[in-house]
């Protein structure tokens, strides 16, 4: 009952990730066959991207882009490992740790289970989530790689299909042994997500050129690039995928035996003497909350700025010629440092956007747990709940945007880069309006469909990320890159804020939190 209980849910989520990947998948290899027709236009497409090391630093080695094989590797696979490692750790601690939060595990396991078994059967069921996944992503592919110009047969579909699951299964296994650690969700997702994160600024640094490509097996997220799927196959990178999984997933299923029900095996907190500072109102115990997840996503931005303003100098210097056009598609224009950082704020961009996302998520998190009501039964408004709620949020957003820039900054001066304080503080600031207008969203969707809060603030971000990845680098209608709310972004350093963007994209930001603060003032409290 368990697994298909799981099962039901995972196969859902997977089934529409896996459409996302198939689609993405055969888009990326029909799109090369429109736009880079002749062999000339094909040799310098590689050219440009083969010394790039920029690009090969956040997207990956680009082998054989004379293929189609090569060029939907290049252009599509880093983006949907990552998404597929998000998926996998938030599927596991949603239906595993978050389960418990809400009281619905106790009463599975009143039934004839152990905690154990229990473990065991909701890990098939998630198994199926995967298997759903692979499936749909592998069938699209071959699909797609039907068309006479194209031309991916089937056994190499399915092989890209299993290679870009790979992560989503180790991360399914991280986020499931986090839910044991973790006294709650939260803290079982900021936990893998540390992990993904390392993870992913290990592999960054052995492909950014600068002679550490052995760090790649230090790195699952390397294991899954060294899988080499359409290119050069090597499915001995299998080895080490399939034995971290299963010394996870062991570990996993040993301790669950070895706690209570609603616990972690790291304790929630120290045991000391109550702190009441910040507890006289809504705002400070929004800060208290929020306190641990945001240093999270502090010391993750401030790491990777750092780590983009170190390689930037390096890997500036292998630009020239065409590698300039293939910046400029992603709206990086110029050449040199600036260039590189122009597209390393991209990923600056996306992480300051999921640290607004995460506020508000953990707001709907009150109300669904059921903790709201505590509040509101005082004299505190649901108008002054959310404002605290919202103008942390802001503080928050600002200091990442902020925060990118200096670290970024600090990088970068220590390699000497020529890049000022200035220009990156202001390529910091221009970080801010997406995250806005995300969380913006995200409000609107809180007050008008709480319990689809987390699908629509996770759709606008991944759809705004996937658009302007596959529109840099292929092309693609501008109807659709308008949607992103990223491509709105000017790609400072490398050119200036557009601030009268950024100011329509703030203006949509508290347009939707408007209205979805009015329509959470006249509905209902609903659970999950």
């Amino acid at each position: 009952m368990i697994s298909r209980l799981t099962a039901r849910r995972a196969v859902r989520s997977g089934a529409i990730f896996g459409y996302i990947f198939g689609a993405a998948t055969a888009s990326s290899a029909i799109s090369y066959t429109r736009f880079y027709k002749t062999a000339a236009q094909r040799d310098a497409l590689a050219a440009a991207y083969g010394s790039n090391q920029a690009t090969s630093a956040l997207f990956g080695p680009a082998p054989e882009l004379q293929t189609v094989a090569g060029f939907t590797v290049f252009k599509i696979s880093m983006t949907l490992i990552l998404l597929g490692a998000v998926w996998g750790l938030l599927t596991s601690t949603r239906l595993l740790r978050g389960e418990e939060d809400s009281g619905r595990w106790e009463l599975l396991l009143a039934g004839p289970v152990t905690r154990r078994g229990a473990v065991v059967q909701a890990l098939r069921g998630l198994g199926a989530g995967v298997v759903a996944l692979w499936a749909l992503t592998g069938l699209i592919t071959a699909v797609g790689g039907l068309d006479a110009s194209v031309r991916i047969a089937v056994w190499p579909a399915l092989y890209f299909a299993l290679a870009m699951a790979a992560s989503a299964v180790m991360f399914l296994a991280v986020g499931a042994l986090t839910s044991q650690l973790a006294g709650t969700r939260r803290q079982a997702a900021t936990y893998a997500a540390w992990i993904l994160g390392v993870s992913y600024a290990v592999r960054l640094i052995a492909d950014a050129g600068l002679g550490l490509h052995g760090l790649i097996w230090a790195s699952p997220l390397g294991w899954v690039e060294e899988l080499r799927p359409l290119t050069a196959p090597a499915p001995l990178a299998l080895v080490p995928i399939a034995a971290l999984t299963a010394v996870l997933l062991t570990a996993t299923v040993y301790l669950a035996g070895t706690r209570d029900v609603g616990a972690g095996i790291v304790p929630d907190r120290a045991s000391r003497r109550p702190q009441l500072r910040l507890l006289r109102g809504p705002t400070g115990l929004a800060v208290r909350l929020v306190r641990p997840a945001v240093t999270s996503w502090w010391v993750a931005i401030a790491v990777s700025g750092l780590l983009f303003g170190l390689i930037a100098r390096s890997a500036g210097g292998t630009i020239s010629g065409s590698s300039v056009q293939v910046l400029a598609r992603l709206g990086s224009r110029g050449n040199g440092t600036d260039a590189v950082l122009g597209v390393c704020f991209l990923t600056l961009a996306v992480l300051v956007a999921c640290t607004a996302a995460g506020q508000i998520t953990a707001a709907r998190s009150e109300e669904s747990a059921g903790r709201l009501e505590a509040l509101l039964t005082r004299p505190v408004s649901r108008w002054r709940w959310l404002g605290g709620r919202l103008l942390v949020t802001v503080v928050v957003v600002l200091a990442s945007g902020v925060m990118a820039g200096v670290f970024a900054w600090a990088g970068a001066a220590s390699q000497h880069a020529g890049v000022s304080f200035g220009s990156l503080a202001e390529a910091g600031v221009n970080l801010v309006p997406p995250a806005v207008t995300i969380a913006g969203v995200g409000v609107l969707a809180f007050g008008v469909w709480p319990r689809g809060t987390s699908i629509v603030l996770y759709a606008l971000l991944g759809w705004s990320l996937l658009v302007v990845v596959i529109g840099g680098v292929g092309g693609v209608g501008h109807w659709v890159l308008d949607t992103s709310v990223f491509h709105q972004m000017a790609s400072a350093p490398a050119a200036p804020p557009r601030w009268e963007a950024d100011g329509v994209m703030t203006a949509i930001g508290v347009a939707g939190a408007l209205i979805g603060g009015i329509a959470f003032r006249r509905r209902d409290l609903q659970g999950e």
